[in-house]
């Protein structure tokens, strides 16, 4: 004689062939992520190709010598860096040991294509410019870096043929010039006016705000796409913020944090390419990755958000 199945068993098993032929009509709907929010880009004038309006800077804080934990670490970054959408990753031989620390961490993601390499040449015998260019190229690990710098402006007269003449022959993709911390405004127009630059990178922030007079707009004339260093004065700018609440308009431009804020407020200067904040740590990464997102403010926020944060 035949024992039935228990009547649980038949549930269960009824529920089972039921949900696989439910799922190809129900599940997928409710399986795909939301889709993410568009990232702001800004285009270089030079060549139309677009940028990420947020980067990731190296000063300090991948200077961290030959240990390895600190190496993992900065690695981790990057990562980070590139599953956020970033594109723009920018260093220098001024900067201890980012670029071999850089290196690593590509190494370690296996040289992602998304990369944008920006490196500076900063040295005062522009006839050894070239060996310390192609020693920064090693330490990446990169074919060729897109974007070469002459770093402060120095030896900018001897650095900037030979960056030329890299470009032209395919060496290298753009050619730039970069300052900090307000330094050298005056000649650093001179060549803006004078030179067929790609980029220049400049110091901006809410609390810097001299470029907005006649850099960020000398740029825009002249075609030059601009890297903003310093957005967050080193992080000193943010120490200060920290003891504040955020204002009520934060949350209308996306914010819930002051990094953000500060970082929209110097992306959405329609001068501004990209800006380059450096960090050692994931979770602020990803804080500056958001600034790349949302609403940014428009021109009268702008004034407000400087006066307001001048008064703090």
């Amino acid at each position: 004689m035949q024992i039935p199945p228990a009547p649980w068993r038949s549930r269960r098993q009824w529920l089972a062939t039921a949900s696989a032929s439910l799922a190809p009509l129900v599940w997928p709907a409710l399986a795909q992520p939301s889709a993410a929010p568009p990232m702001h880009v800004r285009r270089i004038p030079s060549s139309g190709e677009a940028l990420p309006v947020i980067g990731l800077g190296s000063w300090i804080t991948f200077n961290v010598g030959n240990d390895p934990q600190a190496r993992d670490v900065c690695a981790e970054v990057v990562r980070a860096f590139f599953a956020a959408g970033g594109r723009v990753i920018d260093s220098s031989p001024m900067y201890g040991s980012s670029q071999p620390v850089i290196g690593h961490a590509l190494a370690k993601l296996k040289h992602p294509a998304s990369l944008f390499s920006a490196e500076k040449v900063w040295i005062g015998d522009a006839s050894r410019g070239a060996t310390q260019m192609e020693a920064s190229r090693v330490f990446w690990g990169v074919p060729r870096f897109d974007l070469m710098q002459v770093h402060n402006l120095l030896s900018w007269e001897e650095h900037l043929p030979r960056l030329f003449e890299m470009k032209a022959s395919g060496r290298l993709r753009y050619v730039g010039i970069s300052t900090s911390e307000g330094r050298r405004h005056a000649e650093l127009e001179r060549i803006m006016r004078t030179q067929r630059l790609d980029f220049v990178q400049l110091t901006h922030n809410l609390l810097d705000r001299e470029a907005e007079q006649r850099l960020l707009p000398l740029a825009q004339e002249r075609g030059i796409a601009v890297l903003v260093n310093r957005p967050f004065r080193q992080g000193a700018l943010l120490d200060q913020l920290a003891r504040h609440p955020l204002p009520g308009w934060a949350a209308d431009i996306g914010c819930d944090n002051w990094a953000q804020v500060a970082l929209k407020f110097v992306v959405s200067h329609p001068g501004v390419t990209c800006a380059i904040p450096a960090t050692s740590q994931v979770a602020h990464l990803r804080q500056n990755m958001g600034a790349a997102l949302g609403p940014l403010p428009d021109a009268a926020l702008r004034v407000r958000m400087a006066r307001e944060v001048a008064a703090l």
